[in-house]
């Protein structure tokens, strides 16, 4: 699938477009210059979501459009009025609050997240891939130049708890991973906010976490927990959800502790308790709903369907060893930069 999606071109144009206007928007020196690489990656990611053979894939495109470019409107709109009033960007409080609060709608975070688990559920897990991970960079990075401290903080403790709240009810996988990004997303602000060069670490870390997951969900054909236990899936692949799934809830041994650690003892240096407290308590919210599944996967009394089996080619199990392999040493690995 990934073979026939490279060598389509109009895919590979999009791809293309979607890379650069990145590098556009974080490397321009007006804020208009920002605002045009906004565009042109909310015009390259539409076609690339959008497929006329499904509707709800087009019915997502419609709402990734439509919510994206009232965020557009919105930003925009700011940057001329505040040019016109002030001549200049002075930190201003009620301003700041609201470009920060366009920025915050275009990544999907909370309390503008309502579009972001209905997008995630149309659409597939490549495309839901990119949302997760690439399409935060942009707003993420503009973000940290010019962002209201105490705006920040509200937003980020409700990232992480609506983010652990939300994904308690959910069957569908999809959906389960939107409210999981929605709380890393917590993680992702506070790091922002303490250094752009942890940001870049944490992110790393996260976009290979959720890209193992969604290789994973896309090789099976997942789309909602029951599949979990109704497939035939071999013990190996079970391993794989254990570790990944408990590496993406922060578990000590696994990698995705890592990063978590550090930003936890940067809080702790600024005296940053309460935020700390809320942000351990709702990590262990995000580890119950993410043992759930695994329980689902492993330990369930499941007849083996005779019908329905699932077969890998060896380079397959190579890359998940691989991935599983990474997730547990790199850890222990980590620890020698430290000595």
């Amino acid at each position: 699938m990934f073979l026939i999606i490279l060598m389509n071109s109009n895919k590979m144009f999009f791809y293309f477009i979607l890379f650069f206007s990145t590098l556009i928007s974080i490397s321009s020196n007006s804020w208009f210059g920002c605002w045009i690489g906004l565009e042109i990656n909310l015009l390259s990611f539409i076609p690339l979501i959008s497929n006329p053979y499904n509707m709800m894939s087009s019915e997502a495109a419609l709402k990734y459009f439509l919510t994206q470019s009232i965020a557009s409107i919105n930003f925009l709109f700011l940057i001329i009025f505040n040019m016109i009033i002030f001549y200049s960007f002075k930190i201003n409080n009620i301003f700041s609050i609201m470009i920060n609060s366009s920025l915050l709608m275009k990544m999907g975070s909370a309390p503008f997240h309502f579009w972001f688990p209905n997008i995630m559920e149309g659409i597939s897990w490549m495309n839901n891939f990119i949302l997760m991970t690439w399409q935060k960079i942009t707003p993420m990075i503009l973000l940290s130049y010019y962002f209201n401290m105490n705006f920040m903080m509200i937003i980020l403790i409700l990232n992480v708890i609506i983010g652990a709240l939300g994904g308690l009810n959910q069957t569908s996988l999809r959906k389960l991973m939107a409210f999981s990004s929605i709380n890393n997303l917590g993680w992702l602000l506070s790091s922002i906010m303490i250094s752009e060069n942890l940001w870049l670490f944490y992110f790393i870390f996260y976009s290979f976490l959720i890209s193992s997951m969604c290789f994973l969900f896309n090789m099976l054909n997942m789309l909602f927990i029951n599949q979990l236990f109704t497939s035939n899936i071999n013990y190996s692949i079970k391993l794989f959800f254990l570790i990944n799934f408990l590496s993406l809830g922060g578990l000590p041994p696994f990698i995705g502790f890592f990063p978590k650690w550090i930003v936890i003892n940067f809080l702790l240096i600024n005296k940053l308790f309460l935020i700390t407290f809320i942000f351990i308590m709702m990590s262990l919210i995000m580890l119950f709903f993410y043992i759930r599944i695994i329980y689902s996967s492993f330990l369930f009394n499941y007849m083996k369907l005779k019908w329905i089996k699932i077969f890998f080619k060896n380079k397959f199990i190579y890359i998940i060893n691989f991935f599983t392999f990474l997730s547990l040493m790199s850890m222990i690995i980590s620890t020698f930069f430290f000595i």
